[in-house]
């Protein structure tokens, strides 16, 4: 399997996103803030999987990985439909991914 680019989420997000356009709240500015808290639930979900499974099974156990696996990629779900609210660019995110890795490298 090859990397999987930002991009690709981003253009899959968007296709989500047009077919349940009349379904799903319209991506926005003003909705960024609601699918950001979207997203931190998602985000309760994965520690949820852990929590109930152990760190061990979400390393080991077949199962549980593949649902700790699920509710990364519904992080992964949001934090797309959050890049399309503010529309930012994958080149914008790594660009500032970039600079905060840089800054994290000479930190101590």
């Amino acid at each position: 399997m090859t990397d999987f680019s930002i991009n690709e989420m981003l253009d899959m997000q968007k296709r989500l996103q047009d077919k349940y356009k009349d379904k799903w709240e319209k991506i926005s500015c003003e909705a960024g803030k609601n699918k950001l808290l979207w997203m931190i639930g998602e985000i309760g979900e994965v520690i949820d999987v852990v929590k109930k499974s152990g760190d061990l099974a979400a390393c080991k156990d077949a199962g549980s990985r593949k649902h700790l696996v699920e509710e990364m990629a519904d992080v992964l779900m949001y934090y797309n439909d959050v890049m399309l609210c503010y529309d930012i660019s994958a080149d914008e995110l790594k660009q500032a991914y970039t600079e905060k890795f840089e800054k994290n490298m000479t930190r101590w």
